[in-house]
């Protein structure tokens, strides 16, 4: 396994070369499978790699994490890619939400939702960003996208996004679905318009957990982990996503 090192302000910062980014991400990816058998779940797809888990928190743990939330929503931001620009990617995520730590929440909900996502995915929490919670409205949508960030389009990256875990905390009447386009390889003969909403649909349910992965074993982008959610057609959705990257986000003392 080759390591590269480089000091930067005295302290030496370690790269990790192709053949460890490889073994990093198989960890990842069969500690995800193993360590959810810790709790009932359901294996959704293997192409993408996705998994359900019922009942992963309480209705009064959803309901508290959207009452802390609430107040503080702004209107969701996109990550642009090389030529994109506010006006040209106007209308694809259309939800209000924000960003909240654990750290930052004095109850201790978010840290038991954090450790229980941990021990589901058995990828060490504080590999976490900070939870993004959001509220799609009715008519609300996001188009197809991937999580991870591809160098080609958006530059360098320090660390991936390997996973994600999206923690539904409301019941939508109607629509509001994650969809993932490409299950099973379909639609990917290069006609797939990004705003339809096709393919493998997860109907969220108050409570209930999903987790995906980005990123194949070798540390590569799978085509096949492109999403979405569907717009609302009748009541609101409520997600908290934890996406998880392949290095420390910060120190977990």
């Amino acid at each position: 396994m080759k390591i590269k090192g480089s000091k930067i302000g005295g302290a030496k910062r370690i790269s990790l070369g192709l053949p460890s980014i490889f073994l990093l991400c198989l960890f990842f990816f069969l500690a995800g499978f193993f360590g959810s058998s810790l709790f009932s779940q359901q294996i959704l797809s293997w192409i993408p790699r996705a998994l359900f888990f019922p009942n992963f928190a309480t209705a009064e743990q959803c309901e508290s994490i959207i009452k802390m939330t609430k107040p503080h929503l702004k209107p969701s931001k996109l990550a642009f890619r090389q030529g994109e620009t506010a006006e040209n990617t106007k209308g694809t995520r259309t939800s209000s939400g924000m960003f909240i730590s654990a750290s930052e929440d004095s109850t201790g909900l978010l840290d038991q939702i954090d450790a229980k996502i941990a021990k589901a995915t058995m990828i060490p929490k504080n590999h976490g960003e900070s939870f993004n919670v959001l509220r799609y409205e009715i008519g609300q949508r996001y188009h197809s996208h991937y999580d991870a960030f591809n160098p080609a389009e958006y530059g360098p990256q320090k660390s991936q996004r390997v996973a994600s875990f999206l923690l539904y905390l409301s019941d939508v009447e109607e629509g509001g679905e994650t969809m993932f386009p490409f299950e099973n390889g379909q639609n990917m003969d290069g006609n797939y318009d990004y705003r339809k909403c096709i393919g493998l649909k997860v109907k969220p349910r108050r409570g209930d957990g999903l987790l995906f992965y980005s990123l194949f074993p070798n540390g590569t982008i799978d085509p096949t982990s492109l999403h979405g959610s569907c717009p609302v057609i009748e009541g609101e959705k409520w997600v908290a996503t934890k996406w998880i990257r392949d290095q420390v986000q910060f120190q977990d003392y």
